[in-house]
Parts: structure tokens; C-alpha cells; sequence
């Protein structure tokens, strides 16, 4: 019998989870695996729950909820022999959708059945993981004031996008990734692990999360008139080839900007220093996957 210990955000995305324990009962096949249930109730407990999986010798974690939850679940399994299964239910759902897992809670509850358990890359920032994306500029900005919208989902991000891009002005950066140091002036840095955000807006479309590398996607300022082209391009997986766009790969990179800020890690606002050391950790985290590849290349 293989021990499973389920991490449920009830808050996540709609905050409609009422049904997870009774598809937890009927879905994971009892023949071969246990569950244990733990809910979030406050910032931290995604992480402090993955540490008692990995303590008490559980075989998986499962994380039900938004990226957030994912990223402290995951946090707390990186570099062990635990699993985590990612069920997405919050409101960019960024991994569960670079890797396939469906949306559909049930169905995403069944491929644990299938005990199909892959390695995968993470990435840090200043030793901070994250599984899909963190960054800095104008996204990060967007983040802190989603974060604190008081609603969520997928029209309350696009109210705020625009009404951010209104005021935005762009940093200075140097960077330095592959031996070189380049000067930017960026509307938006992004470290991408993964290829999306989430919602299907691919920052990096041919971003791997088993290739040991780190994609950097620089957008430099651009006119008004630009970003519903820029906007729209994220959508097209074809933002790689917009002008005002640049995109670097490398294992370990590292950002300086004038001064300390915001940025967001897996799309959750944080303050971080203005010197950033951000590296890609090949084979670090277990996941169980459908087995269907990576979703980050246009089709």
C-alpha cells in the first residue's frame, strides 16, 4: 500500500473544492494507495504539509489548488523521493497546463492510478523555488495587485493588467547569462522553468522543464499601439517572434536592477533584493505525469 497525503486548498480559484474529498474516496484506487487529507488554512501550510509527507515516508503528495499551492507543496519534495500529482483547481493553473494534466479534477485525481512518475526541473531565484515562472517588471506588478483585487480569476487578471500598463515605466537591468553582460531597459523580465503563466499565455513557448535550462524572455518598451499585438502573441504561442522580444536560455543567470522590488514566483507577489541569482535544478522534483510530453510548443 502506498501512502498519498492530499494538500486541498479550499480557497483556490472559484473556492469551489467542496467535492474533493468524496472524488478522493471514490477516485484513487483503495487497492493500492492510502489518503490522507490536509486542508490550507494559512500561508505556509502547503509547505509545512509536504514536509510531513516527506518526514513520515508518504509516497506522494497531492496538491489541489492554484499555482501557489503547487509551489509550496512542491517546495517541500524537491530533492526527495516524494511524488507530487498536481490537480489544478486555482486560476492560472500554469504547471498543470505546460504538462497536460487536465483541468478536470477527476480526471486529474485518475493518473495517480496510472503510478506514472517522471523527474522534472525546478528553478530558484536567491534559493526561492518555482516550478513554472518568476520575473520581474511589469507582471510582477500585475501580481500584487491580483493579489489584492479581493476577487479572482481570469477577468479580475485582465482588469488589472490593463489598469497597471497605464502607469507601468520600465526598469533598467544588467544581466548576466552566458559569459556576457547586456544592459537592458525592460518592460518585463520573465524566468520561465515552464513555458506559461497560466490561462494558456505562453511566456516562453519552447520553455522545458526537463532540458536543465532556464528561458529569460526580455520585452522591451514598446509603443501603446503594440500591445494588443504583444498581448495577443502570448496566446498564439508566437511571442518569440515579435521584435520588441528576446529570449535567452541558460542554467544560472544573474539580474541587478537600481533598486529592491516586487517580483512574482509561480504568480505569487513577493519583495525581493535588487541582485538575483536565478538557477535551473535538472531532475530535482518527481511528479506524477500523463505521459503525454510538455505542452509548450506551437501547434
Amino acid at each position: 500500500m502506498k501512502k498519498l497525503l492530499a494538500v486541498v486548498n479550499p480557497k483556490s480559484g472559484t473556492g469551489n473544492q467542496e467535492q474533493i474529498p468524496d472524488l478522493l474516496d471514490s477516485v484513487i484506487d483503495k487497492s493500492r494507495f492510502s489518503v490522507d487529507v490536509r486542508v490550507v488554512q494559512a500561508e505556509g501550510d502547503a509547505y509545512r504539509f509536504g514536509r510531513e509527507a516527506v518526514d513520515n515516508g508518504y509516497y506522494g503528495l497531492v496538491a489541489i489548488g492554484g499555482d501557489g499551492t503547487v509551489n509550496g507543496a512542491a517546495s517541500a519534495v524537491i530533492n526527495t523521493d516524494v511524488a507530487l500529482a498536481v490537480v489544478p483547481c486555482g486560476s492560472g493553473n500554469g504547471l498543470g497546463r505546460h504538462l497536460n494534466i487536465p483541468m478536470n479534477v477527476k480526471k486529474a485525481l485518475s493518473l495517480i492510478n496510472d503510478d506514472r512518475v517522471e523527474h522534472f526541473d525546478y528553478g530558484t531565484v536567491n534559493d526561492r523555488p518555482f516550478m513554472c515562472t518568476c520575473g520581474m517588471g511589469f507582471d510582477a506588478q500585475v501580481a500584487f495587485d491580483f493579489a489584492n483585487a479581493g476577487t479572482r480569476g481570469f477577468t479580475t487578471y485582465i482588469k488589472k493588467t490593463f489598469s497597471v500598463y497605464a502607469n507601468y515605466q520600465c526598469e533598467d537591468y544588467i544581466i548576466e547569462i552566458n559569459g556576457k553582460r547586456l544592459e537592458e531597459k525592460a518592460f518585463v523580465i520573465a524566468l520561465c522553468n515552464a513555458a506559461q503563466y497560466g490561462n494558456n499565455s505562453f511566456i516562453a513557448p519552447h520553455a522545458s522543464m526537463q532540458d536543465g535550462m532556464i528561458d529569460m524572455t526580455v520585452i522591451s518598451p514598446f509603443k501603446f499601439y503594440s500591445a494588443p499585438v504583444v498581448g495577443l502573441s502570448l496566446f498564439f504561442k508566437n511571442i518569440d517572434k515579435n521584435r520588441h522580444v528576446a529570449i535567452y536560455r541558460a542554467s544560472e543567470i544573474k539580474i541587478i536592477r537600481k533598486h529592491a522590488g516586487p517580483m512574482h514566483i509561480d504568480g505569487d507577489p513577493v519583495e525581493m533584493p535588487k541582485e538575483l541569482l536565478i538557477k535551473c535544478h535538472r531532475n530535482g522534483l518527481k511528479m506524477f505525469s500523463p505521459g503525454l510530453g510538455e505542452n509548450n510548443t506551437p501547434e
